[in-house]
């Protein structure tokens, strides 16, 4: 039986790549070159808000006053973040799974990664797999506003239920329910249209059989 899914939607950290590494080396960077102590690894709140938000509202966070927090985002801007993708680790089965969908399904990715996207999907050599990368550079309002899946769902002119969105944050979880596109939480207990643990899993949901569901 033929999908009802036109497209999947993928968001990066966390879901794409382990990106817990290279996320802290690069603001750690951004912290030397701005005289404070390195993060602390421990504090959950500090490592929830650096791998779900992006760039410039993570170093807000960190930088509330605004000439300080512009310094930081020059700080940014300089760092090479080709250093930094050894740090990153594909997910399991991910590239076979990009294999099994393109020839099925439309291929995106919606991130809240700022200008490092592009270059990270040449590296994974990935490019090939994605007609569409929307990123927190490319919006107004990135996530978890619905501006990025929205842009999405315009570019291959299709309805927000014939898009599935692959996240692992409360974050995508907001961006999705805001657009109307079902949300698959990626090997996170959140509410969602389903739950997956493997990439491979989204190809039983593509097929018509039931989703898994939260549990």
């Amino acid at each position: 039986m033929e999908s009802s899914y036109k497209a999947v939607i993928y968001d990066c950290d966390g879901v794409m790549f382990d990106s817990f590494d290279a996320n802290v080396a690069f603001y750690d960077r951004i912290m030397s070159m701005m005289g404070k102590p390195s993060l602390d690894r421990r504090d959950e709140e500090q490592m929830r808000i650096l791998h779900t938000y992006a760039n410039r509202e993570v170093l807000r966070y960190f930088f509330p006053d605004e000439v300080t927090w512009g310094e930081a985002v020059r700080a940014a801007s300089r760092i090479d973040y080709r250093e930094l993708v050894p740090f990153l680790c594909m997910e399991e089965g991910f590239r076979d799974t990009l294999e099994a969908l393109a020839p099925r399904v439309a291929l995106a990715v919606c991130t809240n990664r700022s200008t490092s996207m592009d270059m990270v999907l040449e590296s994974f050599d990935l490019a090939r797999f994605f007609g569409i990368v929307m990123t927190a550079a490319r919006v107004e309002n990135p996530k978890p506003h619905p501006e990025p899946l929205l842009k999405v769902l315009e570019h291959y002119g299709i309805a927000p239920a014939q898009a599935l969105f692959v996240g692992d944050s409360e974050v995508d979880r907001q961006a999705a329910a805001a657009a109307g596109v079902p949300f698959v939480a990626y090997k996170a207990d959140l509410s969602a249209f389903a739950r997956i643990d493997r990439h491979g899993e989204i190809l039983t949901l593509l097929s018509g059989s039931s989703a898994v569901p939260p549990r």
